[in-house]
């Protein structure tokens, strides 16, 4: 008899998983508070653009879906900062030409992965049933669907890939000795637009778009990500209350979108011209919040699991959501397979192989947030890159910059972490020694002077 498992949640990681066991022959059941996007479309206005890198598309190729997202997606080789007198400068990714992070629109690239696991007749997907429940013991999750229907599902599985806010893991918290913490940044994000235009260097695109356009501006900044129509998501990070003693924007400070519009004048002049609808789009569009999440355990009872925003949410700003949450799918199916007939064993395996590399980039997501905003506008924040990128091609195997660790590779987020705070370690004390032999340089070729004039 199939193994059989219930996956609560069919965003980008509930649906990839349903895939993958899909095709290893599991009886799946998915069920998705939220309506079936293939029949209502997508509802847009709080969702930031996917940066979608080798960890992604390393899962997404072991489950035969890569080719659409390369051959759809937008390769953004680098950076395109924005100051504010409307200058840019581009500062590629990796020393290495070829290396590139796709741009992908996160409803397009669910609604593929959906149409992929529902292709499977081992998986069945629901919609509009929310979770309500779990019984520990039996194995079971309860859902409440339209018109308050029961729903009782039991399986040798059951994994709470149902997000930030995750049912399941609200029932993992009444557990004793279950660790749970949420971090809010004091920063919200909102959703705006840069249409296609008709004519210009670059059209349809109203900017290069083999970038990922940056507008650092220290306490808040914005980006945009390309379209394949031509269009690029802005997305505006703003702290939700002013600063005291700055005179910086902030949700609060800035109630309308006519004052958004005075604001941008200000802070992004060179965007204005290319957002007819900034005005509408500030009032229409909802503010978003921005959460770190950490929990422990992952699993329980043998048979319940969390995986992605469920179990580890990070904020958006190493552009790793969706690749990490890809990459538990991936530890998951490998630990089920390592173990069959035990998924006790696998979950607890796989807890314990994600959880260091979950902590350490959200982290590391935590740090990029002040480099976007602040560093970024620095010159030393470009010089570093430059003296990285001329590291890596002196010493491609002995010197890997953290980006390309964390972006280009699938090196576990913990070693990529590790490894780097080594290697700025030895870079450190080489330019330590380096200057300390200048100095004695300079002492002796100037006693030797002053010797010789003697």
């Amino acid at each position: 008899m199939a193994p059989s498992a219930i996956i609560v949640g069919a965003g980008l990681g509930g649906s990839l998983l349903a895939h993958f066991l899909g095709q290893r022959g599991w009886s799946v059941r998915v069920f998705e508070r939220r309506g079936d996007p293939r029949a209502r479309g997508y509802v847009g206005g709080r969702s930031i653009n996917l940066a979608i890198s080798a960890r992604g598309l390393h899962a997404l190729e072991r489950a035969s879906l890569d080719r659409e997202v390369r051959e759809h997606g937008i390769r953004m080789p680098g950076r395109m900062l924005h100051a504010r007198d409307g200058q840019t400068a581009f500062v590629p990714y990796s020393a290495d030409p070829t290396r590139a992070i796709m741009s992908f629109s996160r409803s397009a690239l669910n609604m593929l992965l959906i149409r992929a696991a529902a292709q499977h007749p081992n998986v069945e997907l629901t919609f509009d049933h929310r979770c309500t429940g779990l019984d520990e013991r039996a194995g079971t999750a309860t859902f409440e669907g339209p018109g308050g229907a029961r729903v009782d599902a039991t399986a040798d599985l059951v994994v709470g890939a149902d997000g930030a806010f995750s049912a399941v893991r609200a029932h993992m918290e009444k557990r004793e000795r279950f660790d749970y913490s949420q971090h809010s940044l004091a920063h919200g994000y909102k959703e705006l637009s840069i249409p296609p235009v008709a004519a210009g260097p670059h059209a349809p695109f109203a900017m290069d778009p083999k970038a990922l356009h940056i507008w650092p501006r220290g306490g808040s900044m914005m980006i945009a990500l390309p379209n394949p129509d031509g269009s690029f998501t802005c997305t505006l990070f703003w702290p939700y209350e002013p600063v005291p003693g700055k005179d910086e924007a902030s949700f609060a400070a800035v109630p309308d979108g006519q004052a958004a519009l005075e604001r941008f004048r200000r802070e992004y002049a060179d965007a204005v011209p290319l957002m007819p609808e900034l005005v509408a789009e500030y009032d229409r569009n909802p503010i978003g919040s921005l959460v770190t999440i950490r929990c422990w355990p992952w699993a329980m009872g043998g048979r319940f699991a969390l995986l992605g925003d469920a179990a580890h949410a990070i904020v958006p700003f190493y552009g790793q959501g969706a690749n990490a949450s890809f990459e538990d799918c991936e530890a998951l199916v490998d630990a089920l397979e390592r173990h069959p007939g035990d998924v006790a064993r696998a979950i607890d395996e796989y807890q314990h192989e994600r959880k260091p590399n979950a902590d350490a980039i959200a982290d590391m997501a935590l740090d990029n947030f002040v480099e976007m905003r602040d560093r970024t506008a620095h010159f030393g924040f470009k010089l570093k890159k430059k003296l990285d990128h001329a590291l890596n091609r002196l010493m491609p195997r002995a010197f890997v910059p953290l980006y390309d660790l964390v972006s280009f590779t699938t090196v576990p987020y913990a070693a990529a972490r590790e490894r780097a705070r080594r290697q700025d370690r030895i870079v450190l004390d080489a330019a330590i020694a380096l200057g300390a032999l200048l100095v004695v340089g300079a002492g002796v070729a100037a006693a030797w002077l002053k010797g010789g004039a003697s």
